[in-house]
């Protein structure tokens, strides 16, 4: 999955689904939204559920999101925000050795 910032959702939602033809597989009321793109999955954020607003972020699906989010940091990564649950599933928001923004995530089974 990537995720790209947006401030409007709905007109981000329009670019994509009508300009470029992705679907809508999931939205999230007005602060994100998921779009299929082929062998990715296109998320739109703002700021209220974007992991590192403004930046591009790739999530990555893991079954163990705190062993991930540990793994990181003793690769030289670090931490942004550790692993939490939010309505959805469970996720931590970390940097690769270079600065760029990632987040592990893995359903909640609820």
């Amino acid at each position: 999955m990537i995720v790209l910032s947006t401030d409007d959702l709905d007109e981000s939602i329009k670019f994509y689904s009508e300009g470029l033809g992705m679907g809508l597989k999931f939205r999230d009321g007005t602060h994100f939204a998921a779009l299929d793109g082929g062998a990715i999955t296109l998320a739109l954020a703002t700021s209220v559920d974007h992991p590192i607003h403004g930046q591009v972020v790739v999530g990555i699906k893991t079954d163990d999101v705190d062993a991930a989010a540990r793994a990181t940091e003793e690769a030289g990564g670090g931490i942004v925000q550790g692993p939490y649950d939010d309505a959805h599933e469970r996720r931590a928001v970390v940097y690769d050795n270079k600065g760029n923004g990632l987040v592990f995530y893995s359903p909640l089974n609820r």
